[in-house]
């Protein structure tokens, strides 16, 4: 796998305005600890993005490829996340208690859930089969 070079947007204001034109790509992007509450961020491309501790509660994010991006101790309380891509994703100690998780692709291997947690409840989609 090769390493995604960082994506030089440190902006929420410029993030949003972005997407607002039509941007998708934002892979790499370093925004930790940024409030993105109830924002729209429906289908964009966050691989490998750093967003610890930022706040996604109420966010659209469905469809959002979040592969390998840092959401540790992110607030995703009442985000949709429907299909959303958490392929090797590090979602420990975030707060996903009424995220909607439906559909979302996951790896048994690699993504890593807060204690406790169970994608098959949540109806989450592996993406390894038995």
């Amino acid at each position: 796998m090769s390493e995604a070079i960082p994506n030089s947007m440190t902006d929420v204001a410029e993030l949003l305005n972005q997407y607002a034109a039509g941007k998708r790509d934002f892979t790499s992007i370093e925004l930790g600890a940024v409030d993105l509450k109830a924002t729209d961020l429906k289908g964009a491309d966050l691989s490998y993005a750093e967003l610890s501790g930022a706040d996604l509660s109420g966010a659209n994010l469905r469809g959002v490829d979040l592969s390998y991006a840092n959401l540790n101790e992110t607030n995703l309380n009442g985000a949709n996340l429907r299909g959303a891509i958490l392929i090797g994703t590090d979602l420990r100690h975030a707060k996903l208690e009424t995220a909607d998780l439906r559909e979302a692709d996951y790896d048994p291997d690699t993504t890593h859930f807060p204690p406790g947690f169970d994608p098959i409840q949540a109806g989450m989609r592996s993406d390894r089969s038995s």
